[in-house]
């Protein structure tokens, strides 16, 4: 059909099929076939089982990306869930080794991660003019202070009673129970950002503040929320470590802000608010959890899969820009 202009418009809607697979989580999910294929030929030890396996020691950082996604789709960051998963690790620790029943270990992981991640939403909420990045790397030193004095000398604690830790780090089969529960959040996280009103306004927010208060979003409501449920999921990180070491250090969760961050922005988040969704950092923390596995099998140093990282982090941020302005510059030509 012929416009105004005596341009010719295409009126024929886009296949779904190349739509899917140009889209950002498919080239993610072609770079996690890429990754695995790499993996296996680069390591004689690496296949399903080995993987399922080492994974539980990396999934525990999954759990960070899914609430960490919705602070990032809020424009914001949170740089405090590291030193939120050691105090919560060891104040578990302290308990479990009272032999409290587990249930009350596992509320104790769970409420100081939310006590924390409440902190961090009241500071941002009452004084609004505060930026989440500096709040949070006072709250983040502040926290893994408390967790070095009550750590002391020895820097470190083991938790005595483990059959309740052994038993939420088990197996169906082959399957650790962390893998299922990863899922399950994720499947959770992913239908309330993005069919739910609540996602929807969480999207607004992150896209104009201002205007989405004017339409009536309860906004600091919302971030506090938000910035409460990581604390909570924080807390479930900690026990899930705790299950794999039995203890908890001063250096227990460092890091882990950082992974989580990358997970989300390296699965197409924007950093600066209002795009993104779970589909895309749930595939792109698992090509990362193979990468990890995958070359920690050969031995390869632990820097040197931190840059490897990195590079992939800023290829994804760069990417979506390459590739807009290369089909601009044809459509002008086409013009």
């Amino acid at each position: 059909m012929a416009g105004k202009s005596g341009r010719s418009i295409n009126n024929v809607p886009e296949s779904p099929v190349k739509k899917m697979i140009f889209s950002w989580e498919g080239i993610l999910v072609l770079l996690f076939i890429a990754v695995n294929i790499f993996c296996a030929m680069f390591s004689e030890y690496y296949n399903l089982s080995s993987l399922l396996r080492q994974m539980p020691v990396y999934l525990a950082e999954v759990f960070m990306m899914l609430p960490m996604a919705y602070i990032l789709v809020l424009g914001e960051i949170d740089i405090s869930v590291g030193a939120i998963v050691c105090l919560s690790a060891t104040m578990s620790c302290i308990v479990c080794n009272t032999n409290a029943p587990f249930i009350v270990v596992v509320i104790t992981a769970l409420g100081v991660g939310t006590i924390c991640g409440a902190i961090n939403g009241f500071i941002l909420t009452k004084f609004q003019e505060l930026p989440p990045m500096i709040v949070t790397l006072a709250t983040q030193i502040i926290f893994r202070g408390i967790s070095e004095i009550v750590l002391g000398s020895g820097g470190s604690i083991s938790a005595s009673n483990t059959d309740g830790f052994r038993a939420i780090g088990g197996k169906v089969g082959n399957v650790p129970y962390i893998l299922f529960l990863v899922v399950i959040l994720s499947v959770i996280f992913a239908v309330i950002l993005g069919k739910s009103t609540f996602g929807r306004r969480v999207y607004a927010i992150g896209t104009n503040r201002l205007t989405a208060y004017y339409s009536g979003v309860h906004v600091q409501k919302i971030r506090f929320i938000i910035y409460t449920v990581m604390g909570t999921v924080s807390g479930l990180c900690a026990l899930f470590l705790v299950s794999s070491s039995y203890g908890a250090n001063t250096t227990t969760g460092n890091g882990f802000e950082m992974d989580a961050i990358a997970m989300a922005v390296f699965g197409g988040i924007s950093s600066t608010g209002g795009k993104g969704n779970i589909a895309g950092g749930f595939i792109s923390a698992f090509i990362i959890v193979c990468l990890r596995v995958g070359l920690g099998q050969r031995n390869v140093n632990a820097q040197v899969i931190l840059l490897i990282i990195g590079v992939l982090l800023i290829a994804a941020v760069a990417l979506p820009n390459i590739i807009g302005n290369i089909k601009r510059s044809l459509s002008v030509k086409k013009n």
